[in-house]
């Protein structure tokens, strides 16, 4: 016996049809839901991530800050070392500066006078010295103590540097300055305020009074450029010696 097949009917095929086309938005729906929140849950870790490195710059960045505030500081505190270091070198410098010309070890430069002394040009006569007549060490030296009194800060005689160990003695017909002889004439430099130091040799009753009673022959010269040479024998000092303190 045939099994007769029934056919669908046009109201079935299009409730199928319908029923497809349902299918397939569900699950079209469901795709996208799900990619919804699949994509909500990758922004939400990727939010999660940028808030995590967010906090991790911000730490970084406050680590860099202390880091920064610390080397300012310690260049701060260098500058300021090197700034006091440089000041103290300044003020030694100075100091070396000023005792070296003190003890007549650099050449100098400055205003002054120029101070020339020679011989009497007269003849002698018989009833007076013909000894008076000519230059003693004891004349330098007068001249030499008036300039120290008047604030010369730096004296020589025909090139010769005055100094703490300079002797000025006579050897004869010459005088010996700095164990070197020298003749008439003897140029004195001094270095100082000029009007100063020449009014203190012009004093009435001074030392240039009594040279000119002898007819020594004196000329005193203002310079604004004088140049005094450095000493150039040795200090040598065998019983003086630096006292420490506390001793």
């Amino acid at each position: 016996m045939k099994v007769k097949i029934k056919r669908p009917t046009g109201g079935q095929v299009a409730i199928a049809i319908l029923l497809l086309i349902l299918g397939i938005l569900i699950s079209m729906q469901i795709k996208s839901v799900r990619q919804s929140n699949e994509l909500k849950n990758l922004e939400k870790a990727r939010a999660i991530e940028l808030a995590e490195q967010i906090n991790q710059l911000r730490k970084e960045n406050s680590s860099l800050k202390a880091h920064i505030y610390e080397l300012e500081s310690r260049i701060k505190e260098y500058q300021d070392s090197a700034a006091s270091i440089s000041k103290t070198t300044e003020l030694l410098k100075e100091e070396l500066d000023k005792v070296k010309i003190l003890a007549g070890l650099t050449d100098v430069v400055g205003p002054g006078i120029v101070i020339t002394l020679d011989d009497s040009k007269l003849p002698a006569t018989t009833n007076v010295d013909p000894n008076s007549f000519l230059l003693h060490d004891s004349d330098i030296l007068q001249v030499i103590n008036e300039l120290r009194a008047a604030g010369a800060e730096a004296i020589s005689i025909n090139d010769q540097r005055v100094v703490a160990t300079t002797e000025i003695r006579c050897a004869g017909p010459t005088i010996s300055i700095n164990n070197t002889r020298y003749s008439a004439p003897y140029i004195i430099k001094a270095i100082g305020d000029p009007k100063i130091l020449k009014n203190s040799l012009m004093m009435r009753g001074g030392i240039i009074d009594l040279l000119k009673e002898f007819s020594i022959e004196v000329k005193i010269e203002e310079a604004s450029n004088i140049v005094i040479p450095r000493y150039t024998g040795t200090l040598k000092f065998n019983f003086a010696k630096i006292k420490s303190e506390g001793s």
